[in-house]
């Protein structure tokens, strides 16, 4: 599906369209909020989001709505070229547009590049403290025969690159005050850290005029990473983007489609996609059934994001459409370790390599799938489907450090009873090992 397209009319299963229309009020309000940012962990749907809003204040006519993909340019490592070559495709062809690129391809091709040649590629960036300090520093390092020639040759290359740069925010400033114009930047925090914090220097230094604002869809905690590694661990990266960033608010990982009865999004987008879907049958996003059992118990503990969903449904169809009766067991305990087998197949294969190989400890296993420890069963019920596993290679297997789960005589007869329920009653340690080589061999397309 086509995101770019999509509105919260078609989707909204997280009820995030009023949080769109509270940030498009922002921005047409009369306070300096730009740049915005849209803030959120990896695949917490920003980018969708992103889309929904612009096609929402679309209808509206109101602003010039500009989406640039930053990932996608910064192998050109030009962010003011990507910028303004976006900002040229929304004008229309007509005597001002030609009047725009004139003003524009100055001050890139001349100003600043200029400047970067001379050795003060950050000169734009800085204060007048830092600018007057890198003088100090060029003209100590240079012999006595250049200095003049040198300190004029950079003093004539700001002053050109000044102009121009006032030039291009004047051409800016009248295309904004005929239509104002919102940038959204996104995919900041999947960029090369040069790349993404000279787009934001940019942004700051260049775009700083009337009527043209910046949202930038991003991680901060991304951020904030590529600042350190661009300017050292001891420069503090959140007062950097105080410096940058007016506004900024996240996307919750909550649902509120059900009053008062909050869940996290994930869980409510994985059953969106079974039942959208025709490649897993709908009752595995029942609540009753025992797979949506184990795999809601494991997006909660793991905090899986919307993109880790779309991923592990994927593989789900994967497995399915290879083995048609992948979810076609009676016996429900193989259910049980075919989903965990999968679940360590997308998100742990270093586990499941150890586990094939004989080698895991059963803390890593049971840390892995949420159980911390082994309920008392009640009324010879089990508590948590995916203790069962647990206790399974505890009773049969030799994993490492077993002596965690230290389980009476009175709880061992009860869990025997519950294996022999959930499995045939030969069962054996090596039969979960076989679901797990049989599940593995499927994912991985062999016979």
């Amino acid at each position: 599906m086509d995101i770019t397209a999509l509105t919260f009319n078609e989707r909204d299963e997280f009820k995030r369209k009023s949080i769109a229309e509270k940030a498009i009020s922002l921005l047409q309000a009369e306070i300096d909020i730009s740049p915005m940012v849209i803030d959120g962990s990896w695949g917490t749907g920003k980018s969708e989001f992103c889309h929904k809003l612009i096609n929402l204040m679309n209808e509206q006519e109101s602003h010039h709505l500009i989406y640039i993909d930053a990932f996608k340019a910064d192998h050109a490592n030009e962010p003011l070229m990507t910028v303004l070559a976006e900002v040229i495709k929304v004008l229309p062809e007509d005597e001002s547009k030609q009047s725009f690129v004139k003003k524009a391809l100055p001050a890139v091709r001349y100003g600043l590049k200029t400047i970067a040649k001379a050795g003060v590629s950050h000169l734009l960036r800085q204060d007048a403290a830092d600018v007057v300090d890198d003088f100090d520093k060029q003209i100590q390092q240079a012999a006595d025969k250049t200095i003049d020639a040198t300190v004029e040759s950079i003093l004539k290359d700001h002053v050109e690159a000044e102009k121009n740069l006032k030039a291009l925010q004047e051409a800016m400033a009248e295309i904004a005050a005929e239509k104002p114009i919102v940038l959204f930047v996104d995919e900041l925090d999947r960029c090369r850290p040069n790349f993404a914090v000279d787009m934001l220097e940019i942004i700051k230094h260049t775009f700083d005029v009337n009527g043209v604002q910046f949202v930038l869809v991003t991680n901060t905690q991304q951020l904030k990473a590529s600042v350190n590694h661009c300017y050292g661990a001891a420069v503090d990266a959140q007062r950097y983007l105080d410096k940058f960033i007016k506004f900024r608010f996240e996307l919750s990982p909550i649902s509120e489609s059900i009053p008062k009865q909050p869940q996290l999004a994930a869980l409510e987008h994985f059953q969106q996609l079974v039942k959208s879907g025709k490649q897993v049958p709908d009752e595995r996003a029942e609540d009753e059934s025992l797979e949506y059992l184990v795999i809601k118990s494991f997006i909660i503990q793991q905090k899986l994001s919307l993109r880790e969903i779309e991923t592990f449904y994927r593989y789900l169809c994967v497995a399915n459409h290879i083995s048609p009766n992948f979810f076609n067991d009676d016996l429900k305990g193989n259910q049980l370790f075919k989903i965990t087998s999968l679940m360590m197949f997308c998100f742990n294969p270093n586990l499941l390599d150890k586990i094939r190989r004989r080698e895991a400890s059963i803390i890593e296993f049971s840390e892995f799938i949420g159980v911390r420890k082994i309920d008392p069963l009640f009324d010879g019920k089990i508590l948590k489907s995916e203790q069962l596993m647990v206790v399974l290679f505890v009773l049969y297997d030799s994993f490492h450090d077993k002596e965690k789960f230290v389980l009476n005589e009175e709880s061992l007869k009860g869990w025997n009873e519950l294996i022999n329920q959930y499995f045939d009653s030969s069962i054996s340690y090596l039969e979960g090992y076989k679901i797990i080589e049989a599940t593995t061999e499927i994912l991985s397309l062999g016979k």
